[in-house]
């Protein structure tokens, strides 16, 4: 079933607004230049990869050196600092079993002080003990990339659309994901300056990359790396 608002829709409408002089989400291409100034003396660029099991590398064979942010730093380089901050079974909505608000993950990356957040988060969200309704979800999404702009490091952040469901289990549910889960992060990220990478749309039709059907394996974890690498360093 496809999602009640398209991916090309969105893109479409925020390329209209931009031409219309209203407010559309841009994408903050990162420059190393960017944060010369900035980060004097302090090393490269931080960036914090938050999210799920599938962030973590769950099922990710080799998973320390194949894992998603671990592909994604070694395209970015040296000039750039990629951490993990995966948690296995971690949902968005603070009402949750597993709130990513309550992890050490989630002190670890604040405490990392990143520059750069790219956010993953949504799949465990669709189990039923979890999800309320989109609306709910929105809220948490809108105060989670507030929490996140409030930080110090007043980190550039990009919000994923997870990657596709190709078989409901486990609780994890395909038509609430893209009838829920993927219409809540468009309503939120619409207008208000957070680019949305779209993970779902680049890992569609690879279901020969997820062996359980939840999660990617390594070479899904690398087209996931490409895709968030293409959007934020074209």
């Amino acid at each position: 079933m496809k999602p009640c608002i398209d991916r090309r829709q969105f893109l479409t409408q925020s390329a209209l607004l931009l031409l219309a002089g209203c407010s559309a989400p841009q994408p903050p291409i990162i420059h190393v230049e960017d944060y010369e100034s900035r980060r004097r003396g302090r090393g490269p660029i931080r960036v914090a990869c938050i999210g799920d099991s599938i962030t973590f590398g769950a099922g990710v064979e080799d998973r320390e050196k194949n894992n998603f942010p671990q592909k994604l730093g070694e395209m970015l380089g040296t000039s750039f600092e990629v951490r993990n901050f995966g948690r296995s079974g971690a949902t968005l909505q603070k009402a949750g079993d597993l709130p990513y608000w309550t992890t050490e993950e989630f002190t670890a990356a604040a405490n990392f002080h990143p520059d750069v957040i790219i956010l993953k988060l949504g799949t465990n969200d669709t189990k039923p003990q979890n999800w309320k309704d989109r609306k709910t979800f929105a809220v948490d999404l809108k105060a989670l990339l507030a929490t996140f702009r409030s930080w110090k490091s007043h980190p550039k952040i990009w919000t994923c659309l997870p990657v596709p469901v190709y078989e409901t289990k486990w609780g994890i549910n395909a038509d609430v994901l893209d009838n829920g889960v993927i219409p809540a992060i468009f309503d939120v990220c619409t207008g208000r300056d957070t680019p949305v990478i779209d993970l779902h749309d680049a890992l569609s039709n690879h279901s020969e990359m997820f062996p359980d059907k939840i999660h990617p394996n390594a070479a899904g974890a690398a087209l996931m790396a490409k895709t968030v690498y293409q959007a934020i360093r074209p």
